[in-house]
Order: C-alpha cells, then structure tokens, then sequence
C-alpha cells in the first residue's frame, strides 16, 4: 500500500511539472520579445541554481565526485535540450515545435531498453504511440517540412528523451536535490559561455520580461526540475514521459485563456487521445478485465 500511494504521489507530482511547464510557454514568449535565447536560458538557470544553493546547502556540502559526474551528465543534456529547442523556436512555428518536441515520449522507451535492458511492454508502446498522435492533433496547424528549426527540434526532443532515461538512472542512487542543483548548476554554465561567444548582452529590460524570467527561474526550473527529480525515485522513465506529456495540453490550454487562441476541435480531439494515452499507460485497462485475468498480469 505504501508503494502504491509514492507511485501515485509520484505522478501527481510528475502532473504538476507538466501543468507548470505548459505555462512556461506564455512567459518564455514574453520574455524572448526582449532577451535573447542563451542569456534568457542563463538567467533562468542562474536564478534556480542560486536559489536552490542557498536552500540546500548542507546537502550539496555533502556531495560526492559521483554526484558531480552525474549531475554534470543530466545539466549537458538539459543544457542541449532547451538550446536547440530556444534557438530552433526562431526558425519554427511554435505549433510544429511543440508536436515535434513530443516526441521524445516516443524515444524514451528505447533509450530506456538500450540502458537498462528492460524491454517496453506493449502498453506503454502503445501509450507512447497514442500520445505522439495526440499531441500532432493538438498542436499542428500546418504541413510538416523539415527546415532548421524542425532539425534543431527534432534534436531538443532527443535530449530531452536523454535528460528523462538519465534522470531515472541516476536518482535511483543519488540525492535527487543535489542532482538538481548540478544540473541547474552546469546549464547555467554552458548557457552563460554560449551567451558570451554568440550574443550581445540586453541593455534593458522592460519589467514584464523580468518577471517571465522570474517565473522561468523559480517555478519553470527551480521548482519543476526539483520536483521531476525527486518524483523518478518512484516511477519509470517511460511513464514519467507519457505524464509530462501533459504540458502540451496545459500549455494550449493556458494559451487559450491568456493569449486568446482559438481551441479548436482538432485541439479537443487531440486532449482526448492523449488522456486515453495516460489511462493505457496507468491502469493497463485492467479494470475492464476478469479478476483472475488481474492477477495473472
């Protein structure tokens, strides 16, 4: 029973993460009016690390080469995540990026054979299929043709797909605080040296892009990645996935109502597909079979 209400509390965690990342869709579009890709990402970084530094210091007081090693892998994938994604979204409809940021739902289960040997079972392939179909539904508003930014797309959902497997292979023996604080700790790093060498630095900053930053910082980073961290001790890779899928629903949702797009009904199909998705990759339907039927899965 014990386990069983940490595997919940584990994805109603995972839920959280994704509603506050589909919100960090409004605010990194305020702020990247005004700030350019690598700084808004050292910003964003720099806030959450500090933060998290000062909250948790004795624990990180206490980290080992290891922890270091590990958290130094997750920030290098979070650190190509989210700038091939940044800078691609210049070359992309945010529509298409979205649908092809999805897909990383559907690498995350080969990436975890390839790691831990532990081959999918038909249900979260199945799940993984239905979410990508639902999140094209949702989010593509036109033809798919690959150009730059599709390709830097396409490369942010790969190391995403790595950031997730690498998190549930390292929290299952590492502090998952202190591997937050690395990881936010080496992004802020490497998005401040490629500031440096690829942009000018923004001379002022209206207050609406300082509060999107603000928001970016202390929830989008600091409290999601903290969460998502600690919420992998109790749940696969592949599921943690299918969950944080979610954010493409809250996020055309919360456009919806704060940006006043139109939610259409290819956009309400999509929701519904990706919800049958979720209940596939929780239950197994199980509900629907035979007692003894229950027992022998």
């Amino acid at each position: 029973m014990l386990e069983k209400n940490k595997n919940l509390y584990a994805d109603l965690s995972l839920l959280l993460v994704a509603l506050i990342w589909g919100s960090g869709f409004v605010a990194t579009k305020h702020a990247l009016n005004t700030i350019t890709p690598y700084y808004m990402m050292t910003f964003r970084f720099t806030i959450a690390f500090l933060l998290m530094s000062m909250v948790f210091y004795k624990r990180l007081k206490a980290c080992t080469f290891q922890d270091l090693k590990a958290g130094a892998i997750i920030g290098l994938f979070l650190f190509v995540a989210f700038a091939a994604q940044t800078v691609g979204l210049q070359y992309t409809t945010a529509g298409k990026q979205a649908f092809l940021t999805g897909t990383n739902v559907v690498i995350v289960p080969f990436l975890f054979w390839m790691v831990k040997q532990t081959r999918p079972d038909k249900y979260n392939l199945t799940a993984a299929f239905l979410c990508f179909c639902g999140i094209g539904l949702l989010t593509l508003s036109e033809s798919l043709t690959i150009n730059l930014g599709d390709f830097l797309t396409l490369i942010c959902a790969f190391f995403f797909a790595c950031h997730i497997v690498s998190i549930g292979y390292f929290a299952e023996h590492h502090d998952p605080i202190v591997l937050t604080i690395i990881q936010l700790g080496v992004s802020a790093v490497l998005s401040f040296a490629a500031s440096l060498f690829l942009e000018t630095a923004p001379q002022n900053l209206p207050v609406d892009a300082i509060l999107s930053v603000l928001y970016l910082g202390v929830f989008s980073t600091l409290l999601a990645f903290m969460i998502q961290n600690v919420a992998q001790k109790y749940t696969t890779p592949t599921h943690a996935a299918i969950i944080l899928s979610l954010e493409s629903v809250f996020g055309s949702i919360l456009s919806t109502i704060l940006l006043k797009e139109l939610f259409t009904m290819k956009m309400f199909w999509g929701c519904v597909i990706i919800f049958i998705a979720i209940l596939t990759a929780e239950t197994k339907w199980a509900f629907l079979r035979p007692k003894k039927m229950k027992e022998n899965i």
